[in-house]
This record gives structure tokens, C-alpha cells and sequence, in this order.
């Protein structure tokens, strides 16, 4: 009886999670609680925006009645940025957070984030994106010096896992039940760190031009 093996996939999502002014000292605390939820934190930054830079970051609330204090409050002070990742990292992320506004969050959502770190509707603790269009904008705003790749999902995942992935790791199993080594997962850690085919060349042959 042949055995189906389930389709290979992708999960992995990122999104943007700032911690704001007025809680920036809590900021062990609420780390302690993203990784205990199985996010991993790829990036990390204190700043202070200006008002300005407060503006843009939010430009999809302009014009709204709360705008200007809005600005105002998370201009106020240092803030902390992160890039989490997980699988559906945005949707497991606006769930650790609860309700925007953390007084009905204490009421509906009592061990979110926002029920226990924010005050109100403005001042609410933390900033989670919206949707994994609007993570990669505020993740570029936030750090523009990272390199966003568009992370592969459907065919797009299952092709790349069948031309690179599928073939070096079973090249790898492979060569690790001929040497049966004492310490199988380090061997095959060291395997495939070795017998990576996207690990860089160095060029060997320079031309004579590039010595001069």
C-alpha cells in the first residue's frame, strides 16, 4: 500500500509589533510573553519617531478625529520595533493583543496583551499589522535597511521545496544511513550546512584587470 505523503507547504508569516512609549519599561516582560507564544523576534529596534514620521507611519488613519493625538502619543517617547515571525504570524499576533481599545479588552479579552499593559483606546500599549500586505510596509518603514523577499505559499512553495529543498535533504539521509555516525543530528546539521547549493562560491579564477 503506498503511503500519501502530505503536500509540502510553507507557513511562515512576519509582522510588525511595536511596544509604545508609555510601556517601553515593560519590555522584558512582554518579550518573555512573544516568545513563549512561539514567535521568533528576527529584528529589534528602540527609536523615537518624530510627529512627522508618526504622520506617514499612520497615513491610512489621516483625517480621523483621534489623528493628532494619535501622533502626539507615540511621539512621546522611545518605542520598540520588532519583526516577529511564526506560522500566521499576523492573525496569532492581533490575537495576543485583543481589542484595540483596552478598556472593552479588559472587559472581553482579559489576558491580552492590551488588557493588561494599555490604559485606553489611544494609549493601548502595542501596535500589531493588519494584514501581511500592510507587515511588509510597516516592516520596511520601521527598518528600511532589511531585505524583504516575498516568502513562497501554494505552488510557489511546493515548487521551490521539490527543486531544493527535497533533494538535498534526501542526498543527505542518504549518506547518513551508509555512515551511521554516532551522533546522527549533528552529523546531517554538519551535512547540510556543507552540501548547501545556495551556500556562496568564491571565484577562483580573477581576471588580471581586477589586480590592478
Amino acid at each position: 500500500m503506498q503511503m500519501l505523503m502530505p503536500e509540502p507547504q510553507i507557513f511562515v508569516e512576519r509582522t510588525l509589533a511595536l511596544i509604545k512609549p508609555d510601556v517601553v519599561d515593560k519590555e522584558e516582560e512582554i518579550e518573555d510573553v512573544i516568545l513563549r507564544s512561539g514567535f521568533l523576534i528576527l529584528q529589534k529596534r528602540t527609536l523615537q519617531l518624530s510627529p512627522e514620521q508618526c504622520s506617514n507611519f499612520y497615513a491610512d488613519q489621516y483625517g480621523k478625529v483621534f489623528f493628532p493625538n494619535l501622533t502626539a502619543y507615540m511621539s512621546s517617547g522611545p518605542l520598540v520595533a520588532m519583526v516577529l515571525a511564526r506560522y500566521c504570524a499576523v492573525s496569532y499576533w492581533k490575537e495576543l493583543l485583543g481589542p484595540s481599545n483596552s478598556i472593552r479588552a479588559r472587559r472581553t479579552h482579559p489576558h491580552s496583551l492590551r488588557a493588561i499593559y494599555g490604559t485606553d483606546d489611544l494609549r493601548n500599549a502595542l501596535h500589531g499589522s493588519l494584514s501581511i500586505s500592510s507587515a511588509e510596509r510597516e516592516i520596511r518603514f520601521m527598518f528600511p535597511e532589511v531585505i524583504l523577499e516575498p516568502i513562497p505559499a501554494g505552488q510557489r512553495a511546493r515548487d521551490y521545496l521539490n527543486l531544493y529543498v527535497k533533494p538535498t535533504l534526501l542526498a543527505g539521509l542518504t549518506a547518513l544511513c551508509k555512515e551511521k555516525p554516532a551522533d546522527p543530528m549533528i552529523w546531517l546539521a554538519d551535512w547540510l550546512i556543507e552540501h548547501n547549493p545556495n551556500k556562496p562560491r568564491l571565484q577562483h579564477h580573477i581576471p588580471q584587470e581586477e589586480h590592478q
